[in-house]
């Protein structure tokens, strides 16, 4: 079994309705993937069933219209607009922070889940996820998980140790 075909039977067609994401926002570039799955292109991968999203402000309602006219399920947050399948746990967030606008400026196509995507550079990714394990205001159990993929990145690329936060850096030895 190929990584998207279990990806497919675990998330119940998550990995369908990411393809249909991706035809979606090919539309309306650009775009770029950040978060968990962005961190996979260039760790080694951890199972994930979120899809965190970049996209330039200005297509955003048109991607709205094509994503409910395609079967996505919308809900607003003050800082993303989440999208789903019915039945589907796939859980795609398009990040509405306009912090991460610049990074669609900046990416790397790869591989997930079967399509060719724009990837946010390894560099924004680290920011990003600073930004979100920072963020006193998200549960816990998320920034732990930002905290993990900040630690996987530094174990992977020490040349970012410099931009990490202390209490990410010492937990990481020096190789």
């Amino acid at each position: 079994m190929t990584v998207t075909e279990v990806f497919e039977s675990v998330t119940n067609g998550g990995s369908s309705d990411f393809s249909r994401l991706v035809r979606i926002l090919r539309q309306h570039e650009p775009w770029c993937l950040i978060g968990g799955l962005a961190v996979n292109c260039y760790v080694e991968p951890v199972f994930t069933i979120d899809a965190d999203v970049v996209v330039v402000s200005t297509a955003l309602e048109a991607i709205k219209t094509d994503l409910e006219e395609s079967g996505f399920e919308l809900e607003s947050f003050p800082h993303s607009l989440n999208a789903s399948m019915p039945g589907s746990e796939l859980r795609i967030q398009l990040t509405l922070d306009p912090r991460y606008q610049e990074f669609t400026k900046e990416t790397e196509r790869r591989e997930v889940l079967g399509q060719q995507v724009p990837v946010a550079s390894l560099a924004n990714i680290v920011r990003g996820k600073i930004w979100a394990w920072s963020d006193e205001r998200r549960r816990p159990t998320r920034r732990k998980k930002d905290e993990l993929d900040l630690m996987r990145i530094l174990e992977a690329y020490p040349k970012f140790r410099d931009v990490m936060p202390q209490e990410i850096s010492k937990q990481v030895p020096k190789a």
